[in-house]
């Protein structure tokens, strides 16, 4: 069969997957009507701007009255817009850091209240995307898992923290567990005593663009953030597969958008024993591949009272068949799926 036939069948299965999970999503139906002239005030990440539109136009048909103010400067100002009461909802593109739960919960005394409102893209650099994890053409490994991804990229810790501030320090690691050359992950021959070569996204917080960096770590580390003391930090994603393309012993993590014909992305699985997902839209649409991202719209709820009504319903009709349909639309984010969908309504409640 040839290459272009199988990427027109991946395409179709992924386009009917994505179908079958709208099919699966609730209605919007209003539950209560929101008062002639109600603003909804929005501030955080600009890449989200054209995909709110069709939020807001969509909401509108069912409440004519509702106004909105959008105020789109960037992911770092979700948080502080929340907590110095600027904004209603803070849309952010990647994990929030702890400083900015932080900074909340000593404002507030609570924590910033999470939705999980769309997937992250497939292969769209600036639409949260999966993380590929590249090797060069020429290495014969063909999968991995999260924990043999710590082994390589991370280091010893004594624990990790999560995202409530507790510590955990059944997370911790030693040293032994590092994993340095390619024979230690099954490679013989001329491969076997090779070391790995990792590189990877900076590692501080500070980076402009810390989402890719912040999600692998979380993932693969537990959310510890020792990192391998070799690693070689790239601020862009094709300088990390360029850099790869020149390195038979390397070992990446970007979008596939930034592929070359001189490396390859491999299978992963979440954990020894698992089934081990290539990276493909349709694992992606299905959350079935372990890298895959999300995306997020903020509260600030004090967990003692109801969520604002208008914000309910406003989050109630993004989590509708007619707002994962309007994530269809967008092409850049990915629909949720039925499930993801009824966890971030019944916290709603």
């Amino acid at each position: 069969m040839r290459l272009l036939e199988v990427w027109a069948m991946l395409a179709l299965a992924a386009t009917c997957v994505c179908a079958q999970s709208l099919a699966d999503l609730p209605q919007y139906k209003p539950e209560q009507k929101i008062a002639e002239c109600e603003t909804i005030r929005s501030w955080g990440n600009v890449d989200m701007a054209s995909l709110l539109k069709s939020w807001e136009e969509g909401f509108r048909k069912h409440h004519p009255g509702v106004r909105f103010a959008d105020t789109l400067k960037g992911t770092e100002t979700a948080q502080a817009a929340l907590y110095t009461n600027v904004a209603d909802l803070g849309l952010m593109d990647r994990e929030i850091l702890l400083l900015e739960r932080h900074v909340m919960l000593r404002r507030t005394h609570h924590l910033p209240f999470e939705i999980t409102v769309a997937t992250g893209s497939y292969d769209i650099p600036n639409k949260t995307f999966a993380l590929a994890v590249f090797v060069n053409k020429d290495n014969p490994i063909s999968k991995l898992t999260l924990k043999q991804l710590d082994g390589i990229f991370g280091d010893q810790r004594t624990g990790a923290w999560d995202d409530k501030f507790r510590w955990h320090p059944e997370l911790a690691r030693t040293g032994d567990e590092n994993i340095r050359t390619w024979g230690q992950i099954g490679l013989t021959g001329e491969w076997a005593d090779k070391p790995i070569h990792v590189y990877g996204y900076p590692v501080t917080i500070y980076a402009p663009f810390p989402g890719p960096m912040l999600f692998f770590r979380s993932k693969a580390f537990g959310g510890g953030d020792i990192w391998n003391p070799e690693l070689l930090e790239f601020e862009k994603g094709e300088q990390l597969t360029e850099a790869l393309s020149k390195d038979r012993y390397g070992i990446a993590y970007t979008s596939l958008a930034f592929k070359t014909p001189l490396v390859k992305p491999i299978a992963l699985a979440s954990a020894a024993g698992g089934s081990y997902f290539d990276l493909t839209k349709r694992n992606v649409v299905t959350r079935e591949y372990p890298l895959t991202r999300s995306v997020y719209i903020y509260i600030d709820r004090d967990p003692e009272k109801p969520v604002d009504p208008k914000v309910k319903e406003f989050l109630r009709y993004i989590l509708s068949r007619q707002g994962q349909q309007d994530v269809a639309k967008d092409g850049g984010y990915l629909p949720l799926t039925a499930e993801i969908v009824r966890e971030q309504l019944k916290k709603l409640d």
